[in-house]
């Protein structure tokens, strides 16, 4: 079965349901519980079955995790302490199960596919888990020049959705976004900036941990790549210029997972960036994102404002790989559950206060 590119699949997405999120509050209210007393986990159990278009929800599972690697041109410009081949080493990690990001979907009974979807340096494993769909061995120097072409911006686009679809079509029913990509942060602080309208001081942070003269080196570079664009530059434009391979793939899982009304789990500033592309390119795509954690990356923080989410965690975490949104998946799961197996006041006979007067 061929999978329909990109800009096909941005067509069959379908806002979510609202009369079943209606129910959802309904049912909600009815439970054996205060209104209101699950706070946050209500709201995502309402939203559950507007994704799905049913009440109650289903089970947000299996979970599958991509992985999706990339290396980024800009990293010419010393905006990063680490080298280039960490990215290719680290999805040698991946595919040994030696991340974080395994520990942790081991821990949540997720599965993790790793897609090298434009790694610059070979990757020498032979394991099952690595997808090998390399558009081209990492991106141009964004400082300098456009990233990407439009053309290899598109292939990565229907890479994402191709990884989507098949994680669906072979039982997934929550997919995690995860990603590597020595680079990466400038590349996504850029694109945030570019969406959102903010400076790029307001929306880069510090990565893996750089000084203050990269720091400033960094945002240098950003303004400098965000001086190319003109104002009103389309999304694919926006994507070529300034994203990264594994960023545009990331935007296309968005899509075809939404396409599928299957929720998506929005790890930190990376897959923030993506999925805040894949709302220019798909404005409905917006009501099957749920933002795993808040990174501590600053551009994550204008993502989740600009975008009106709510992060299910805190945790101050800036890894990348998918860790905090995995993290993320126990809670979404309960949210699912608490609507399809705890008793409304009527069926556990329970007295519900607001029908008695004490």
């Amino acid at each position: 079965m061929t999978t329909e590119g990109f800009f096909e699949t941005c067509r069959s997405v379908v806002a979510a349901d609202t009369g079943a999120a209606a129910a959802a509050a309904e049912l909600q209210a009815r439970l054996t519980k205060p209104r209101g007393s699950l706070g946050s986990v209500e709201d995502i159990g309402v939203r559950l079955s507007a994704m799905a278009g049913e009440c109650p929800p289903p089970i947000p599972a299996p979970v599958t995790v991509a992985v999706f690697a990339g290396d980024h041109g800009v990293v010419a410009e010393g905006v990063t302490p680490w080298p280039q081949e960490v990215t290719a080493q680290m999805v040698a990690n991946f595919c040994a199960g030696g991340a974080a990001i395994n520990v942790l979907a081991r821990h949540v009974g997720a599965e993790v596919v790793v897609v090298d979807v434009g790694v610059a340096t070979p990757i020498l494993t032979d394991s099952k888990a690595l997808v090998r769909r390399n558009v081209a061995l990492g991106t141009r120097n964004l400082a300098v020049e456009p990233a990407m072409t439009t053309d290899q911006a598109r292939a990565a686009l229907d890479v994402g959705v191709d990884v989507a679809t098949k994680s669906i079509d072979t039982g997934a029913r929550l997919v995690v976004t995860g990603d590597m990509g020595i680079g990466n942060t400038t590349s996504a602080a850029a694109l945030i900036a570019a969406r959102s309208g903010r400076s790029a001081t307001e929306v880069t942070g510090r990565g893996t941990g750089i000084d203050d003269v990269m720091l400033d080196r960094k945002k240098a570079v950003i303004a400098q790549a965000l001086a190319r664009l003109a104002p009103e530059a389309e999304p694919l434009v926006v994507l070529a210029e300034l994203g990264g391979l594994e960023i545009a793939a990331l935007c296309g899982f968005v899509v075809g997972a939404a396409s599928r009304r299957v929720p998506v789990m929005v790890d930190g500033v990376i897959a923030a960036a993506a999925s805040m592309m894949a709302t220019a390119f798909v404005p409905e795509a917006l009501d099957y994102l749920i933002i795993g954690h808040r990174s501590s990356e600053p551009g994550s923080t204008v993502v989740v404002d600009e975008l009106g989410l709510v992060p299910v965690l805190d945790l101050g975490m800036r890894l990348g790989e998918g860790s905090g949104a995995a993290l993320a998946v126990p809670i979404v799961q309960a949210a699912a559950k608490i609507l399809r197996e705890m008793a409304t006041f009527d069926s556990a006979g329970v007295s519900d206060k607001t029908a008695h007067s004490h």
